[in-house]
């Protein structure tokens, strides 16, 4: 399985070399993106590309590193239906924030991060705990831990507010401040990242086994229910290291729109993993650039309305899933489907006639198909313009084509085949097989 061990080799090597650039990059104070001078929209692009700003620098290294991580963890996330898991993960994690700053009353950030990641495990645990011990479902358990544990969040910190100490840019969890990323938070979110690939990438083929089908996973000796707690350790790891650029309330989005914008695009696991990477990655450099644009707008919305920007280019345009590509699909189909059912009612026609005659009078054509002279009119036209039939010397009279006819008697041969089907194998009643047959006729083949 070469292919998973490159995801892991390729995408170590690009959080390695981003962690490399942070740790050479001079120590900053927390500032937002844009706060330098009332300069133009040309200027703070020409600023945001130059990379002269540790500020920009930071920021941008840690949304596409949190692009990178969250992207590819998503992958598994959106395969295994988990959708609603990392949402509850991300609220789940407050209150271990608050707990974090409460053991020392400071912000050091390996105590928020030890608490938020203890609060995303007992999250976790207590949702297991509550779908294995009631008759509750998934969503619900997922429901009532997520509402719980982030109400116990606002509460925390709301009382931490009243507190001594410094507190100040606590309350930046609850809806991120990217620009605000200090040299630290970016290394820890480079290393996340770094763990997440390389874990990832190893164990790829378990991963995979294990995400759509654990019983076999568990027969063939992958401990199935040991990579679902790896997974959802990694996933609370990045959901505390995206805090602080995304904040609880977007983080979840950032976990899954890019995974569901490569979900639409591809069938093969692997080729999503690197999808959602890419997207995930564009999405946080396309955030970072649109807030170093204008005064007063934040990073985070604008990382989540990148990714949301791209998912909706996938649901309009995406080749097998795509709205625009289905619809265009089966309005062609649709059309297949009527010029069939004229060259049948053509077909019946010359039957009823005993195959005297080689055309049908139009008036007779409206009168089998029970259609409009309009709607006959346009199927006749299609015929023509498919070569499947052609207008007669008589006004108002049309006959098929070679390939016309035989298209018929395919078409009639392939209905009355089901039907025998249906009433001889399938003992179903003779008046109960039309209808169904109407819809076969136009699928099966000549190998059928």
């Amino acid at each position: 399985m070469t292919l998973p061990c490159h995801i892991g080799k390729r995408a170590a090597a690009l959080a390695g070399f981003a962690l490399l650039f942070l740790l050479l990059a001079s120590p900053v104070h927390a500032a937002r993106i844009h706060d330098v001078s009332d300069a133009g929209l040309w200027d703070h692009a020409l600023r945001f590309f130059s990379l002269k700003d540790p500020t920009i620098r930071l920021a941008l290294a840690g949304c596409v590193l949190l692009g990178l991580c969250c992207g590819l963890l998503g992958t598994f996330i959106v395969v295994r239906q988990f959708a609603l898991l990392g949402d509850t993960l991300a609220h789940a994690v407050l209150p271990g924030i608050a707990l974090g700053y409460l053991w020392t009353l400071s912000k050091q950030p390996l105590h928020l991060f030890v608490g938020a990641v203890g609060a995303g495990i007992l999250g976790t645990v207590m949702v297991s705990l509550i779908r294995d011990t009631t008759r509750l479902k998934r969503d619900a358990a997922l429901g009532i831990v997520l509402g719980g544990f982030y109400g116990t969040g606002i509460l925390l910190v709301t009382l931490i507010q009243k507190l001594p100490g410094d507190k100040s840019g606590l309350k930046s969890f609850l809806f991120g401040s990217a620009a605000a990323l200090s040299e630290g938070d970016v290394i820890l979110i480079a290393v996340v990242a770094l763990v997440a690939v390389v874990i990832l990438g190893v164990f790829f083929p378990h991963f995979r086994i294990a995400s759509f089908d654990p019983t076999f996973a568990t027969s063939i000796g992958i401990p199935s229910q040991a990579m679902h707690y790896l997974l959802m350790l990694l996933l609370a790891w990045a959901v505390v290291s995206a805090l602080q650029a995304v904040g609880v309330v977007l983080v979840s989005a950032l976990l899954i729109i890019p995974a569901a914008t490569a979900y639409l695009l591809t069938d093969r696991l692997h080729l999503m993993a690197w999808l959602a990477m890419g997207f995930g990655m564009l999405s946080g450099a396309a955030g970072a650039f649109l807030s170093a644009l204008r005064t007063g707008l934040p990073t985070g919305p604008f990382v989540v309305l990148s990714a949301s920007a791209l998912f909706a280019g996938a649901f309009l345009f995406a080749p097998q899933y795509g709205f625009l590509p289905r619809w265009l699909r089966q309005r062609r189909q649709a059309g297949r489907i009527r010029r069939e059912n004229t060259l049948k009612a053509i077909y019946h026609l010359l039957e009823g006639a005993e195959f005297t005659r080689g055309s049908v009078a139009r008036t007779s054509l409206i009168s089998q198909r029970g259609r409009s002279e309009a709607e006959v009119d346009r199927e006749i036209a299609a015929l023509v313009a498919n070569g499947l039939a052609e207008p007669t010397d008589a006004e108002g009279w049309v006959r098929l084509t070679t390939s016309g006819r035989a298209r018929a008697a395919e078409i009639v041969r392939n209905h009355r085949l089901w039907e025998l089907f249906l009433t001889n194998a399938a003992n179903i009643a003779p008046d109960h097989v039309h209808d169904d047959a109407e819809k076969i006729e136009h699928v099966l083949g000549e190998d059928i």
